[in-house]
């Protein structure tokens, strides 16, 4: 990197909103992309307040093409790196509490704007992260959805019964947004669709916060419950959520034409592969599920030799079961294209499973990775698989056929 050159003046500016940011007990995140310096496959940086042994330290989250590698540095040390990280990244966007400055810089000029944003309310004004932190919210409480959803009372505060539900809707919109903003997509326009929306907890909020990032969303909710449908319509002309819609259905009949975000979070057995196969199909930028109720693979399972002491017990049979469905889930979408994550999510209401499968579109796709299927294939040559519905969708081998939830 140019440690020698000296900061332009739109980034001494930058600068400077940074530290005032720090110095006001303002600052909620940085993040430097579009790196060009020295650093083999770094891609972007991601800056963030954290107390650290009784010191206030400033971490960065370093992406490379196949890692993330996290420095911890204290404020000075850090203020300097960024400097000469700066010049290095043709954006960097700063986000305090109320405002956001960018900077965008081409071979001709820098620009730097800035703008405000309406962030959600924190019980209190400093954002250090730590043990005892206060964790950020990203739906506001005091929206009046929640209340007309049965999440808030009339003060706008939690009700008891579902602070477990209010805990799941700002988790889902906080893994939503990290994984948006690694995408790095200046599009305005957002189209989600959201099988099996049920009461629209998430479908709600997830349209609230778009709205709020200053984006033009189009949301549909695709649930087989008439009432449930007829009810979140309701709330949303309510709303005037005017770009909020709620289909009476479910994959085998929803068929969207453009989807940037593909949600299904209780989807049944193969529902699931079939939700998936609908974001790969579209080309979509984000797909998010967590499965539930595997049944395809169970009965098809034999047990490696080595493995047959442990696999005799049913539970663990099951368990493996689980695990092999969405690991063949997680590499045919990395195959195709997919960045993809498997980790642990806030269980629903209708099922005890925490898991979720996080998958975002790369750029420089161009055709399914053999060596990927190499992978699953032996997979299922060891388990004596001999049908996997994701598998057979992408290769327009399986029909539609009922995958409603029979739980």
């Amino acid at each position: 990197m140019s440690q020698g050159a000296s900061p332009s003046l739109q980034e001494q500016q930058f600068l400077q909103a940074l530290q005032q940011a720090i110095e006001t007990q303002n600052f909620d995140r940085l993040v430097l992309s579009q790196y060009k310096g020295e650093l083999e496959q770094l891609e972007k940086m991601t800056w963030r307040l954290i107390e650290l042994q009784g010191q206030t330290v400033l971490s960065c989250v370093y992406r490379y093409q196949t890692q993330d590698v996290t420095k911890n540095y204290p404020l000075e040390e850090a203020l300097s790196q960024i400097e000469q990280l700066l010049q290095c990244c043709k954006q960097a966007n700063l986000f305090s509490l109320d405002q956001e400055w960018q900077l965008k810089k081409n071979k001709k000029k820098a620009i730097l704007t800035q703008s405000k944003i309406k962030t959600v309310k924190a019980a209190s004004n400093t954002p250090v992260q730590g043990h005892d932190r206060i964790k950020q919210r990203y739906v506001e409480q005091d929206r009046l959805f929640l209340q007309r959803l049965g999440i808030t009372d009339e003060k706008a505060e939690i009700i008891p019964s579902m602070a477990r539900k209010w805990k799941q809707i700002n988790k889902f919109v906080e893994i939503f947004s990290n994984a948006w903003e690694q995408l790095q997509l200046e599009q305005q326009d957002i189209h989600v669709v959201d099988f099996g929306s049920g009461k629209g907890y998430l479908t709600f909020a997830l349209y609230d916060y778009l709205q709020h990032q200053h984006k033009t969303p189009y949301v549909t909710g695709v649930e087989l419950r008439s009432n449930l449908v007829e009810f979140c319509q309701k709330v949303a002309e309510a709303e005037g959520f005017s770009r909020l819609d709620f289909f009476q259905g479910d994959v085998r009949t929803y068929h969207p034409e453009k989807l940037d975000v593909m949600i299904a979070l209780h989807a049944c057995d193969i529902a699931t592969d079939f939700a998936i196969h609908t974001g790969i199909r579209l080309n979509a930028s984000m797909i998010m599920c967590a499965p539930c109720c595997h049944k395809e693979l169970r009965p098809q399972l034999q047990s490696p030799a080595v493995l047959q002491p442990m696999l005799q017990f049913g539970i663990h049979a099951g368990q493996q079961a689980e695990m092999l469905t969405d690991t063949i889930r997680a590499l045919l979408l990395k195959a195709y294209g997919y960045e993809t994550k498997v980790f642990e999510f806030v269980s629903l209401e209708h099922t005890s499973k925490n898991k979720m499968i996080l998958a975002i579109k790369r750029r420089d796709y161009q055709a399914p990775d053999a060596k990927i299927l190499a992978q699953i294939q032996a997979l299922k040559e060891m388990y004596g698989i001999q049908q996997h519905s994701l598998e057979l969708l992408l290769a327009d081998q399986l029909e539609i056929q009922d995958v409603g939830c029979k739980c």
